[in-house]
């Protein structure tokens, strides 16, 4: 007893108690808890994490929301009991949601944000929540990190006394996206936002995973076994790694990378350090972009060289990646039993984009209304992901830069880091550890706009190689002298000034 009641003289003076949250009034919220967690004492049997051992105290709020009579939205709001920096960071999800991302609000807690998560609006990985429920598909599409960024900062005032005077966006692959979509359809609730290896258009993303897999899995002869992966990368990087003018075993820009994969054809039968003819005919198609039959337009780009040891990822078999199945079963076609060999590149794509009808992709390019308020975007994206094709993300730069006037004018409000060898969201060969948040702090907060973000690469938990993430679409460029490990020996410049070998 004597304990608790010391712990509780620990806390600050607030305008409100955790506890009194629980009858805090807000429209369409029923707050479920409201309880002060001591140092550490936050646990959850499904996420086993050891970063929550280390967590401050805090005050947990979880609630849920109703915006319409079909929705049914959880969320959870962290409060650091104290060192509060004043400000608000909401951490994104992953493929369909259906869960709080507590790993990335206790990262947000450990810096002393005040945090938020949402599940969007159901429970579980798959899209089957969508079929006869539309309102929860626009939860998912957009409404539920809405509903949860105005409901977290009211209740961060409540508690508080004061609204957080400045609010962030931290998301990566679907929370890359949702970071978009707040910025495009609700540019007042974030004043910055990290976008990271977006996965969008949704629909053509799906369309792209479902293309792999009717050329790929749906034959076995044209099937490649993991096993052969590092074969394949092997040979990508003695054709490729010195085009940037350093041979190092990263591809600075792998679309400069016009890589065969017959190099490596079986001169007859087959053997685990080739490739059979259909392998071949495989692997080309995981660097060749779908079309559309009838327009001959691309659908969604391809992976690029360098990411070869993530394929299984999308080619694990023997059903293609079941987020772009879903895609078409219960959203497009509202049908479980939906066969994904039978998916028409022209009709069925062009249902999919009408069906969505701007809930899930994240497309619109005229971000005014966002930058208008000093909003800052930071986008970056592995050069490796076997997920989510990178160009994705850089299309979608060009398009809004240029609908916004050229990068002369967005310089300082867009900014785009591409990541060699990096793989979704982290992994990889190449230096997938950064600091997006320091630097997307000081650019909005000091004005101090992010010309290198210096990122590190580890191996059994020790530093082996730091490089600099250059803007878009600059690149690292060697000085010529000094350790290739380590990033003080690279400028950061346009790709024309970086010779090749």
């Amino acid at each position: 007893m004597k304990t608790t009641f010391l712990f509780l003289l620990s806390f600050p003076s607030f305008a409100a108690s955790c506890d009194s949250l629980s009858s805090l009034a807000l429209p369409d919220t029923t707050i479920t808890l409201a309880q002060t967690v001591a140092p550490g004492g936050f646990t959850v049997a499904q996420v086993p994490d050891l970063r929550f051992k280390n967590l401050p105290a805090f005050c947990r709020v979880a609630a849920t929301l109703k915006p319409t009579s079909d929705s049914d939205i959880k969320i959870e709001v962290w409060l650091p009991a104290s060192g509060w920096n004043g400000k608000f960071q909401a951490v994104g999800n992953g493929g369909w949601a259906g869960v709080i991302s507590y790993p990335a609000m206790a990262l947000a807690l450990e810096h002393g944000y005040a945090t938020t998560s949402t599940d969007t609006g159901h429970v579980g990985a798959t899209g089957s929540f969508a079929i006869g429920h539309p309102e929860k598909l626009t939860d998912f599409g957009y409404r539920a990190v809405h509903e949860m960024t105005v409901k977290a900062k009211a209740i961060i005032t409540a508690f508080y006394g004061d609204p957080p005077k400045l609010s962030y966006w931290n998301g990566c692959s679907t929370g890359g996206r949702q970071g978009l979509k707040e910025a495009q359809r609700f540019p007042s609730d974030y004043d910055a936002i990290i976008a990271g290896a977006s996965a969008n258009p949704r629909t053509h993303l799906s369309t792209w995973q479902i293309w792999l897999a009717q050329g790929i899995l749906k034959d076995a002869p044209n099937y490649i076994p993991a096993s052969k992966y590092p074969v394949i990368h092997k040979a990508v990087l003695e054709a490729c790694d010195a085009t940037d003018g350093l041979k190092d075993g990263l591809l600075n820009d792998p679309t400069l990378c016009h890589f065969d994969p017959k190099v490596i054809e079986c001169k007859e039968g087959d053997a685990p350090t080739c490739l059979t003819v259909p392998q071949v005919e495989a692997a080309r198609r995981m660097y060749t972009a779908p079309k559309n039959p009838r327009t001959n337009q691309e659908i969604f780009p391809p992976v690029e060289p360098g990411s070869e040891l993530g394929w299984s990822m999308l080619l694990a078999g023997p059903e293609p990646f079941s987020a772009a199945t879903d895609q078409f079963r219960y959203v497009v076609f509202k049908d479980p039993s939906w066969d994904w060999r039978t998916l028409n590149f022209d009709s069925d794509v062009a249902l999919a984009d009408k069906i969505d009808n701007d809930t899930i992709n994240a497309i619109d390019p005229n971000l005014r209304p966002f930058l208008a308020r000093g909003g800052k975007l930071l986008m970056y994206h592995g050069w490796a992901d076997p997920g989510v094709a990178p160009r994705a993300s850089v299309n979608y730069y060009k398009t809004a830069v240029d609908t916004l006037g050229g990068e002369t004018k967005t310089s300082d409000s867009i900014r785009l880091f591409m990541v060699p060898g990096m793989g979704h969201c982290g992994g990889g060969e190449g230096p997938n550890t950064f600091d997006m948040m320091t630097a997307l702090e000081q650019w909005k907060e000091q004005g101090k706009t992010p010309t290198r973000i210096v990122a590190s690469h580890r191996t059994a938990g020790k530093v082996d190689r730091t490089r600099p993430l250059c803007p878009y679409p600059q690149v690292a460029k060697y000085k010529g002298s000094g350790s290739v490990d380590d990033e003080g020996n690279f400028t950061c410049e346009s790709p024309s000034s970086v010779s090749t070998q």
